[in-house]
């Protein structure tokens, strides 16, 4: 596991529970773990807000049944790029 790793998880973590788009991250701290790794990876190739949006957008259609608008999601990536350009890329440079 690269260095870094565990707190680059715990702050996306953290982004998305206070996102919470389908309102049980009080209950369950771990409900958006599935995609953790998934939007890690896409960061970590260089992938851009409206990849990260689409994303998003994808998974709480496909994977959590929701219909979000869009500026939910765009919303939200613009938030995860600002939080990766401040820390992410940091833990990605680092285990280089």
């Amino acid at each position: 596991m690269r260095p870094g790793t565990d707190v680059t998880e715990n702050g996306l973590r953290h982004l998305l529970n206070e996102w919470d788009p389908i309102g049980v991250a009080d209950e369950v701290q771990d409900e958006y773990d599935c995609m953790l790794a998934p939007l890690l990876q896409r960061l970590r190739s260089g992938a851009d807000q409206a990849e990260i949006g689409e994303f998003l957008r994808h998974e709480l259609e496909d994977h959590f049944g929701l219909a979000p608008l869009p500026s939910e999601t765009e919303a939200m990536a613009a938030r995860l790029m600002s939080w990766w350009t401040a820390t992410g890329k940091t833990d990605c440079t680092a285990s280089a």
